[in-house]
């Protein structure tokens, strides 16, 4: 599987040039990264909810 991804890296390297590469790759990441906060957040909101509800009961 890595050798897989580091023939993709070396393809987008040659058709797209390298900083556009990296652009490319670290907003990628970034939304990764953003959307692991929003999961997160609604996670917490979630279980904040069923707390507030088991505990009026």
């Amino acid at each position: 599987m890595p050798i897989v991804l580091f023939i993709l890296l070396a393809i987008l390297l040659a058709n797209i040039g390298f900083w556009n590469t990296l652009g490319a790759m670290l907003g990628a990441v970034g939304v990764m990264i953003l959307f692991s906060l929003i999961l997160l957040a609604t996670i917490a909101v979630a279980g904040l909810m069923a707390l507030k509800r088991l505990a009026s009961r």
